[in-house]
């Protein structure tokens, strides 16, 4: 049954990856409810299941054991094509690493999610055109990703995120490989794209600039979650969280 309030529902979910005969859990037990337009960042070390989490929530890995539902499907009821389907439709991705197609325009690299999406060329370049117009990079669609700055790539990795309309993003360290200043600048304009269009966001990070863009923050450590809190329950103060200095 759909759940109004919560439009991902993660139930029990474990990870376990075996070498050899060594079983590495990546996650254990993990239970979270994401409701519709909220901003959550899951935050943690290297190496703590935070990215796991994150690839099984946008299907591009399965659980061990456990359940994931969205808008109350359950994924591992789903064939490989619904899988797809709701990749390409109702989830967009933003990665660290930008992602772009070298040889591509930013209006190329845009336009491909839109006709992968099933729509005509002609169409796909419209949509894309104006979804890069509302990242700011109206002056920039037939520039390719060597020719613009970090920040820019970023932006256009955004942009295709955007262009199908999901309903959910999944942005994966969005900000690790961009400066101080442009990292902010990023963050900011996912919450505005938040709050504009009711999209759920979900990032994956170790970034504490996160934190005042956030409505929730889970924190993940050694493959279990180790607290929650809502905005208004985090003591944010430079250099420190929750009273303790930060490295």
């Amino acid at each position: 049954m759909k759940d109004q309030k919560n439009i991902i529902q993660i139930r029990d979910v474990s990870k376990v990856y075996r070498r050899g005969v060594e079983e590495v859990h990546a996650l254990r037990s993990v239970t979270i409810d994401i409701e519709r337009g909220n901003y959550v960042s899951i935050m943690g070390p290297s190496g703590s299941g935070k990215s796991t989490l994150f690839n099984i929530i946008g299907g591009l890995d399965s659980p061990s054991s456990g359940e994931v539902f969205i808008d109350g499907f359950r994924l591992s009821d789903l064939s490989s094509r619904q899988l797809a389907w709701v990749r390409c439709r109702r989830i967009g991705f933003i990665f660290q690493s930008f992602n772009l197609i070298p040889s591509m325009t930013a209006l190329e690299n845009v336009a491909i999610a839109r006709i992968f999406a099933g729509f005509s060329p002609a169409q796909a370049r419209r949509d894309a055109g104006q979804t890069l117009e509302r990242v700011g990079l109206g002056h920039r669609l037939h520039h390719l990703p060597s020719q613009v700055s970090g920040g820019q790539q970023q932006r256009i990795a955004i942009a295709r995120a955007l262009v199908n309309q999901p309903s959910i993003i999944l942005a994966d360290e969005p900000t690790g490989n961009l400066d101080l200043h442009t990292g902010e600048e990023i963050i900011n304009l996912i919450g505005e794209m938040k709050a504009k269009f009711g999209i759920t966001i979900i990032t994956a990070t170790h970034d504490m600039k996160m934190l005042s863009a956030s409505d929730v923050v889970v924190w993940i450590k050694d493959g279990a979650v180790e607290k929650t809190a809502r905005k208004g329950e985090i003591n944010i103060e430079v250099g420190t969280i929750d009273g303790k200095t930060l490295a």
